[in-house]
């Protein structure tokens, strides 16, 4: 059943527009962070290890980065599906507050449990941390887009923000961003 139902949504995606990283208040940051994981590479599969609860064991992907600007106060990961059959990307991960003396994140790290001081806001179904790659049986490949954002001070938000908070808050702040893709699907 969830195959037929993945075939007939199959043109169904909810698009790129809506990314975080085509968000308009943003579009002057420069694309000079170098986002990459050891897991996959930059438009390859991503390890079903990484991929969600059920499927795989919905543990977040090492990610290393480089080009930091000076100035930079923190960073912003955020994660999102845009080939998700909905209107916009499913948000994955928000992650709020990585240190700025943080050139990458050890595999797990994305999780509240993890003890790494990060904060995180709300993703899919008010989940917060690392949610992995779940799409629909029969859909086809999905992007998840990790999209890291250099800013100049830390934002605030309140407990468990949701997408819209975080991006506001951001507003004015970003120095620069990187993008990572991988691809996962269920056949």
């Amino acid at each position: 059943m969830e195959r037929a139902l993945g075939r007939l949504l199959r043109r169904v995606r909810a698009g790129d527009r809506h990314l975080a990283w085509n968000d308009p208040r943003f579009a002057d940051a420069p694309a000079s962070l170098r986002l990459a994981s050891a897991a996959f590479a930059d438009g390859g599969a991503m390890p079903t290890r990484f991929a969600g609860a059920g499927v795989g064991e919905n543990v977040s992907p090492p990610l290393d980065w480089s080009g930091t600007p000076a100035g930079t106060s923190a960073f912003a990961l955020i994660v999102e599906d845009p080939d998700a059959p909905a209107p916009r990307p499913i948000v994955q991960l928000l992650a709020v507050g990585v240190p700025a003396d943080c050139s990458g994140l050890r595999e797990g790290a994305l999780s509240p449990a993890s003890g790494a001081g990060i904060a995180f806001g709300r993703g899919l179904f008010g989940r917060l941390g690392y949610m992995g790659p779940r799409p629909v049986h029969g859909h086809g490949a999905h992007r998840y887009v990790f999209q890291l954002f250099a800013l100049s001070r830390p934002i605030a938000v309140g407990d468990r923000p949701d997408l819209a908070e975080v991006l506001a808050a951001m507003r004015g702040a970003v120095l620069a961003r990187g993008k990572l893709v991988g691809l996962y699907e269920r056949a």
